[in-house]
């Protein structure tokens, strides 16, 4: 996509899908149904089709009632959590189809020292 002030818009790979693990849940009882990259390197390909409780050990409780408040109420919540002796924040968002019905949720993991890389325009 082109903005006639700016120019043509840079495509910016920060390397995110390498580091920050992102999955997709589906149901109350959270079967993964997607990771990334870097969700399959931190849990294994395994954890894919199973449910989160059982394959995401890494995860504290506080992360699993974020999921389901998310799930429950069908908004976006997010938090600091703790995982693999570092402090990561967990962004959830809900999974809503065309008649409002939320049926899943999506979650992204951030380590609190990946800073995001945003390009300086001259």
């Amino acid at each position: 996509m082109s903005d006639p002030v700016r120019g043509p818009a840079e495509q910016v790979s920060d390397g995110a899908p390498d580091r920050r693990p992102a999955g997709m849940c589906r149901g109350q009882g959270h079967i993964v149904v997607y990771g990334n990259p870097a969700f399959v390197a931190a849990f294994g390909a395994g954890a894919v089709g199973m449910p989160a409780r059982e394959t995401l050990v890494d995860l504290p409780a506080g992360a699993f009632a974020l999921l389901d408040a998310v799930l429950v109420k069908g908004k976006p919540l997010a938090r600091w959590i703790r995982m693999g002796g570092e402090d990561w924040r967990m962004t959830v968002a809900p999974r809503i189809d065309p008649t409002g019905d939320v049926y899943g949720v999506s979650f992204h993991l951030r380590a609190r020292s990946d800073t995001p890389v945003i390009p300086e325009r001259d």
